[in-house]
């Protein structure tokens, strides 16, 4: 019964793609197995003058898009009803079908009918909707995009990861109380594409009431910096020329540090941490500190021989202990893909949000990790050890 009900409900979509009806989908109700995705929504697209069915992916965090012709349907729509969802509801027209399944597999078709038509857009071929506008008039003062608002060719990549950068954001901050004012220490802020994207997203799209703080330590970059921001009015973003190690960061709520290069992320977390800041993103650079503390002497080691896998086993573990600080200091953490590596090999983003206190049993894996790896010292533990010894001093 259930599998024929799920028959019914399947062969329905596929014939409302042969006849090309518009129609569209959300798949809701995660089974236990589906960590990550939250839902699932189908739209047709129009994709090279062919009409394809667009797959949105809603993770916790990101989105992600992927299209099929309507001979693949059935297989997609039956794999997401078995693996990953327990629930689908279709709209077309004025009717609306949805199915639903027990967790013992009994599957049910209910069917209504509405008096006003579903609106559903036939999406066509045009450039991605952005959270940042190509014709964002930083952009052209920053170098990236023309007068008339194209990106240059060769600032591509960095359009494509700014854009990305506030997606993920976007996400985190969702349910952010918009009558809330948020303070932001940016460390290591670079060139500010990443800041201004940020700070106008959250004026603009978002808004709240934004004060930012850049930090970084070339004297020319600053300066060009809080120049743009004056001549962009972004009265609440400042830039400074201090270095990580000499910012001093009090009651702010998002403490950000990208591409900090090895221990400099470390700084980061830590002085995110002992301010109390709410959230802390990270997106590391290179992992000299733990790689250089490493003599280990277990079952991995005949592999880590190789330079190369040492390398990446220190990287794991640098940004994986990373992520259990948090925790151990009461952060939610989520560890993933800040952008392709086909534009970045350093592409892995740390997320804290703030939750609990303070959690022992992250440090005591800690040092179960350490001694497997034979690690000296993290750089991050150590300097939470010191800063909680002068505290209690």
């Amino acid at each position: 019964m259930s599998d024929n009900n799920k028959i019914i409900f399947v062969n329905m979509i596929t014939n409302l793609a042969k006849t090309e009806t518009p129609f569209k989908i959300t798949f809701s109700k995660p089974r236990h197995k589906n960590k990550e995705i939250t839902n699932v929504y189908v739209k047709p697209s129009i994709i090279k003058n062919e009409i394809q069915y667009s797959f949105t992916n809603r993770y916790r965090y990101k989105d992600e898009v992927k299209n099929y012709t309507a001979g693949q349907l059935a297989e997609v729509i039956n794999n997401l009803l078995e693996t990953m969802f327990f629930n689908a509801v279709s709209f077309s027209d004025t009717k609306e079908v949805s199915f639903l399944q027990s967790k013992k597999g009994v599957g049910t078709v209910l069917t209504k009918y509405h008096k006003t038509p579903v609106g559903i857009e036939l999406s066509h071929d045009h450039e991605k909707t952005r959270y940042i506008s190509a014709n964002s008039q930083w952009l052209i003062d920053l170098g990236l995009a023309t007068q008339e608002g194209k990106i240059y060719n060769k600032a591509q990549d960095k359009f494509k990861q700014i854009n990305k950068y506030v997606e993920l954001l976007a996400h985190l901050l969702i349910d952010y109380p918009i009558d809330k004012n948020i303070k932001i220490a940016d460390m290591g802020s670079g060139k500010g594409y990443l800041t201004f994207a940020l700070y106008e997203f959250l004026i603009k799209t978002k808004n709240l009431r934004c004060r930012m703080t850049g930090y970084e330590i070339r004297e020319d970059i600053v300066t060009l910096c809080n120049q743009v921001a004056l001549k962009n009015e972004f009265v609440g973003l400042n830039f400074q020329q201090k270095s990580i190690e000499d910012t001093i960061v009090d009651d702010v709520d998002m403490v950000i540090a990208l591409h900090a290069c090895n221990i400099a992320t470390d700084m980061a977390i830590v002085k995110g941490i002992q301010a109390g800041s709410q959230y802390i993103i990270v997106a590391p650079c290179c992992h000299k500190q733990v790689r250089s503390a490493m003599k280990h002497e277990n079952d991995l080691t005949p592999i880590l021989k190789h330079g190369i896998m040492e390398e990446r086993q220190a990287e794991l573990l640098t940004d994986g202990i990373r992520s259990l600080m948090l925790e151990a200091y009461g952060y939610k953490t989520q560890i993933f893909e800040f952008i392709s590596t086909e534009h970045t090999s350093k592409n892995i983003m740390i997320t804290g949000v703030k939750k609990t206190g303070f959690n022992p049993d992250m440090i005591e894996k800690i040092e179960k990790i350490k001694i497997l790896f034979g690690i000296d010292y993290h750089y991050l533990q150590k300097s939470m050890e010191e800063w909680e010894n002068n505290k209690g001093a």
